[in-house]
C-alpha cells in the first residue's frame, strides 16, 4: 500500500512513474562561497563568470530561486535547520558548535527528515562536513544516515594530514580512511560511489562540501589556470572554487551514466552568506557570513528536475532552507509525522509549475547568539534588522527597491517597522537561549 500510495501521489504531480522510480533527491551544498561567485548569478563579476559550468548547468537545465535564504548565517546553525525543517534557535543552535564540543550536538529530541525518508523506503547518505555534534550518539549513523563518509568537524586541511585529529580525518562509518588525495576531489568520488551503488533504489544524497570554505589550499594547477586572477586569497578562494564545480560535474555526469537524471531532483546551494575575509564575492549585497544583512543569510540556489521542473525559469518568492525538508517529503510520497512542527512549506507544486500563484505571504525570521544577538525578520519585500549592540536601534529596508540595504526607511514607516518587530518578538518567545558559545548560560 505504501508503494500504491507513492505512485499515485507521482501520478498526481505531473507523470506516470513507477514505484521502482520514485525520485532520487541529491543536495549539492558548497561552504561559505559568495552570492555572486557562480555563472549562473547574475551579478557574476568577470573572475568567475566561466569558472563553474557545471553548477551554471543546474541552473539552465532548471529554476534559479533569486530570493533564497538560509536560516542561520553561519555554519553548523543553517545545516541544524536544513535537517529538522524546523527553526534551529528553537533547539539552542544559535551559534557553530566549538571544535571537540563533547557535552551534545543537535539535540537528540530532533529528527531528522533522513529517517522519515528512509522510513519510506529511501536509501539515505551524507558525504563531506557534518559539524552537528561529536559524541557517537550524534553520529550521523544514528541521525538517519545509512552510509556517512566525511569529517565531523567544520573545516580541515583540503591535501593530507601527516596525523589527522579523529575529528578532522575523511572516516567511512565511523572508521577512519587514509589520508590519500584531494578531499573536495574524495568527496566527488564518494557521491558518484554512492549513486552506482544505489541506483536500483530511491535514495537521498546530501553533499556537503568543505569547498570554497577556508584554509585556502587550491590545487597548484588550478592556480596556474586562474593567472588572470591577481595573486592573493581570490585567486586561491576561486582555485577551491574550481574543483568544487569539477566534482558537481563528476555527480551530475553519473546520474547520467546511470540513467538517473531524468529522476532525480538536484539542488545546488550554499550553507550561509559568503565568508568575505577569505575571498567571497557577495555583490549586490551588504554583509557577509556570521551577520543578518542579506550578504549573510541570502544565497545563490537552483534545482534541476527534468521533465518536472521548466529549463532556464526564475523563482523569485522568498523561499529558505526550512522549506527543504517539506519539500523532499513530498517528493518521496511521505508526510511528516503528527506533531512534528515544520517550520517551512513545500514548495513542489511551485517549482514544478503546478502552482502558478506565488507562496502566501509569510514571516521569514533570523537569530544569532540568543536574545541579546542580532535579529531579523522579512515579510514580503520588508526586512527589519535589529543588531542589537549598545545605541543600536532597529532599521528598515524595501528589498524590491533596495537590495543592498542602504537606505533605512525606518523612521518613515514607523508602523510597518513597530509590525515587524512585534512579529519577531512573539517568534523569539518561542525560542530559547543557545546551547552553546555566544548568549550560552554557564553550565556548573
Amino acid at each position: 500500500m505504501r508503494l500504491l500510495s507513492a505512485w499515485l501521489f507521482l501520478l498526481v504531480i505531473g507523470g506516470a512513474v513507477s514505484a521502482a522510480e520514485r525520485p532520487n533527491i541529491i543536495v549539492l551544498f558548497s561552504d561559505d562561497a559568495g552570492y555572486a561567485d557562480f555563472g549562473f548569478q547574475p551579478g557574476v563579476r568577470a573572475d568567475m563568470k566561466r569558472l563553474t559550468p557545471h553548477i551554471d548547468s543546474i541552473a539552465r537545465d532548471g529554476v534559479r530561486l533569486s530570493a533564497a535564504y538560509m536560516s542561520g548565517a553561519v555554519c553548523s546553525p543553517s545545516r541544524a535547520g536544513l535537517m529538522t525543517g524546523r527553526y534551529q534557535q528553537r533547539f539552542g543552535h544559535d551559534n557553530n558548535i566549538p571544535p571537540g564540543y563533547l557535552k551534545g550536538g543537535l539535540p537528540l529530541s530532533e529528527t531528522f527528515g533522513t529517517k522519515r525518508l528512509r522510513g519510506v523506503g529511501y536509501k539515505t547518505g551524507l558525504i563531506g562536513k557534518w559539524h552537528l555534534g561529536y559524541p557517537p550518539s550524534f553520529h550521523p549513523n544514528r541521525r538517519g544516515f545509512d552510509w556517512f563518509y566525511g569529517c565531523l568537524q567544520g573545516s580541515r586541511s583540503y591535501f593530507p594530514y601527516a596525523k589527522p585529529h579523529p575529528y578532522r580525518v575523511l572516516q567511512e562509518n565511523g572508521r577512519a580512511t587514509p589520508e590519500t588525495g584531494y578531499v573536495t576531489d574524495r568527496l566527488g568520488d564518494a557521491a558518484c560511489r554512492f549513486i552506482g551503488e544505489h541506483r536500483e533504489e530511491p535514495f537521498y544524497l546530501f553533499v556537503s562540501f568543505t569547498a570554497p570554505h577556508g584554509p585556502l589550499q587550491a590545487k597548484p594547477a588550478h592556480l596556474k589556470k586562474l593567472a588572470g586572477i591577481p595573486a592573493g586569497k581570490r585567486r586561491r578562494y576561486a582555485g577551491l572554487v574550481v574543483s568544487l564545480d569539477e566534482n558537481v560535474g563528476k555527480i551530475l555526469a553519473a546520474l547520467k551514466t546511470n540513467e538517473l537524471d531524468r529522476r532525480t531532483l538536484v539542488i545546488f546551494t550554499n550553507d550561509n552568506g559568503g565568508q568575505t575575509k577569505t575571498g567571497a564575492n557577495n555583490f549586490p549585497l551588504r554583509g557577509r557570513k556570521g551577520q543578518l544583512w542579506e550578504g549573510g543569510i541570502r544565497v545563490a540556489c537552483a534545482m534541476r528536475w527534468p521533465g518536472r521542473i521548466a529549463a532556464a525559469t526564475v523563482l523569485d518568492d522568498p523561499v529558505i532552507s526550512l522549506d527543504f525538508l517539506p519539500t523532499f517529503l513530498a517528493v518521496a510520497g511521505a508526510k511528516p509525522e503528527p506533531g512534528w512542527k515544520l517550520d517551512g512549506v513545500n514548495l513542489l507544486s511551485r517549482l514544478t509549475g503546478s502552482g502558478k500563484a506565488p507562496l502566501p505571504s509569510r514571516h521569514l525570521f533570523w537569530r544569532g547568539g540568543g536574545s541579546n544577538g542580532p535579529i531579523a525578520v522579512r515579510h514580503g519585500d520588508w526586512k527589519m534588522i535589529h543588531n542589537r549592540q549598545v545605541n543600536a536601534q532597529p532599521e528598515l529596508y524595501h528589498l524590491g527597491d533596495d537590495i543592498r540595504e542602504t537606505v533605512d526607511l525606518a523612521e518613515k514607516h514607523p508602523r510597518r517597522l513597530a509590525a515587524l518587530l512585534s512579529q519577531a518578538r512573539a517568534w523569539e518567545g518561542e525560542l530559547i537561549e543557545p546551547r552553546w558559545g555566544k548568549g550560552s548560560k554557564p553550565t556548573r
